[in-house]
């Protein structure tokens, strides 16, 4: 019993650090799913983006960090441009990117030729930090 209190508390821990990172109320979503129909990348995706605040209002986060999902989003804002309730997805999506990171056991390595060390981080997220610093 205290094994399923203590996953489920990791669940709200997890679900609360994604909602900090992203400043999204993922509450406000009612589910229409415009931000879906409006994904050029929905192909890509193993979970749609209304599914993706749907789990999360649900407390499941978890799966959500083990999702392709996020890594598809290319934060071009067409889901936050049709959401009637103004919620931004793709700054959810760049959250559970980021709190994926921070839990990774072994991170990425990207390396040149010859071996010198040139990043510790994925792409994405070298892209996604830019794009923080242009915005």
């Amino acid at each position: 019993m205290s094994q399923v209190i203590s996953l489920h508390r990791r669940e709200e821990e997890l679900i609360k650090e994604i909602a900090e990172l992203s400043e999204q109320n993922f509450y406000a979503c009612y589910q229409c799913g415009k931000c879906t129909s409006a994904c050029p990348l929905t192909f890509a995706m193993d979970e749609p983006p209304h599914q993706i605040l749907r789990f999360l209002q649900l407390g499941q986060a978890k799966r959500l960090i083990e999702s392709r999902s996020p890594w598809a989003c290319i934060g071009c804002l067409s889901c936050a441009t049709y959401c009637p309730k103004g919620v931004d997805l793709a700054r959810i999506m760049e959250a559970l990117r980021t709190v994926h990171l921070r839990r990774l056991d072994a991170p990425f390595c990207y390396t040149q030729d010859d071996g010198e060390r040139l990043s510790t981080l994925p792409q994405s997220a070298l892209v996604a930090a830019l794009r923080k610093v242009t915005w």
